[in-house]
């Protein structure tokens, strides 16, 4: 019983269930991203930077004549669709980054909203201890000389 039970401990975790809904949020904004990077971005970098975002590097060592154009690119090195993963992971990441303050933000209203409603007051800090007796007659003598010099 022994692993079934560490093995529910685990698998309830907050960090596992977080990460989880993450991995479906982010498959189901996969074509969404995709998308909008192959539609608009793709095209904005390409008029800007003058080249073709989907371009290949042609190896010097490879014959391509007589090739067509997919084995052509199986044999090129393709930087541009590098270059667009790397585009739709930061807009991936920037989607969950904002989605995941937002509900941790609904969070935080959700209890502070709970605690209001039992009843329960906001903890209020502990007063400062009471200086010891030597701190108290440092002060004064601090006070004292202060005001002797001040004469």
């Amino acid at each position: 019983m022994g692993l079934i039970s560490e093995f529910k401990e685990f698998a309830l975790k907050g960090n596992v269930v977080d990460m989880a809904i993450g991995v479906i949020i982010g498959a189901a904004f996969k074509d969404i991203v995709t998308s909008f990077t192959d539609s608009f971005v793709n095209p904005l970098i390409a008029s800007v930077g003058g080249a073709e975002i989907a371009g290949a590097i042609r190896l010097p060592w490879v014959d391509y004549t007589g090739l067509d154009p997919e084995q052509i690119a199986a044999l090129s090195l393709n930087y541009g669709a590098f270059i667009t993963a790397i585009i739709n992971f930061l807009i991936m990441a920037l989607i969950l980054f904002f989605m995941l303050k937002a509900i941790n933000t609904l969070k935080g209203g959700v209890s502070k909203l709970a605690k209001k409603k039992k009843g329960a007051k906001e903890e209020e800090p502990a007063p400062a201890p009471e200086p010891s007796d030597e701190v108290k007659l440092l002060t004064e003598i601090k006070d004292l000389l202060k005001a002797q010099n001040s004469k």
